[in-house]
């Protein structure tokens, strides 16, 4: 499989539907990575930086609207596109998937060619809107704040999504001191906000020569954390 090809996670609790858009969205020349539920979804993304999220609505547990709300205010993923699919057809309903942040929203059942198309059209907009280099670069590392993912080389860095959601909103603000409180609330971490301070810890790990002494992922004493780029 192409690297160059458009990376798609597909979320939707219909095995089905799910396996027919995992086949045919490949045909198509998509690289194509499947999650049954907004939790699996997680992990995925946590592993993976991915182009387009095509996500299903209506799911038991969370449904697509809470998690694509989430992934628009946390600032985890500000530029990973959503389409949104759902079998409730109102004006009202549409309405109400793109004010959550979805880029776009088809009802089912649709046609396969009309999914194509809408996907082709979203990553084409996207594509034209990006910054030239957006990049941040520290020691032998980089990240791309537009697919959240932290590279080593030509490596991909596998990150717990704690641990994504941090860095992810240290690199929103490189250089400028980031509060445990911020850190703790876009992350959402539940129970002492000292869990900022364990996740650092293990990201710590991660990127620098001795944790012990950072020199990218420095503490700012009575404030919090700092991305320190080259």
């Amino acid at each position: 499989m192409d690297e160059s090809e458009p990376h798609l996670l597909v979320v939707d609790d219909d095995t089905r539907l799910r396996d027919l858009l995992r086949r045919y969205l490949s045909e198509q020349g998509f690289r194509v990575t499947v999650a049954a539920d907004a939790g699996e979804a997680r992990t995925k993304m946590a592993s993976f930086a991915f182009d387009l999220l095509v996500l299903d609505v209506m799911m038991p547990g969370e449904n697509g609207l809470s998690l694509t709300r989430e992934l628009r205010g946390r600032g985890a993923m500000p530029r990973l596109p959503v389409l949104l699919l759902t079998a409730m057809a109102e004006p009202e309903d549409r309405i109400n998937g793109l004010e959550h942040g979805a880029d776009d929203y088809l009802v089912k059942p649709f046609e396969p060619r009309e999914l194509v198309l809408r996907i082709r059209n979203i990553l084409e907009r996207r594509g034209g809107g990006d910054p030239p280099d957006a990049t941040i670069r520290f020691g032998a590392f980089r990240y791309d704040p537009a697919r959240a993912a932290l590279f080593r080389g030509d490596d991909m860095v596998h990150l717990t999504t704690a641990e994504a959601t941090l860095l992810a909103s240290l690199a929103a603000q490189p250089g400028d001191a980031v509060s445990r409180e911020d850190l703790s609330q876009s992350a959402q971490f539940t129970g002492n906000i000292r869990n900022v301070d364990v996740q650092m810890t293990r990201l710590r790990r991660k990127i620098e020569v001795d944790p012990r002494f950072p020199r990218y992922l420095q503490t700012v004493r009575g404030r919090g954390y700092v991305l320190k780029p080259d």
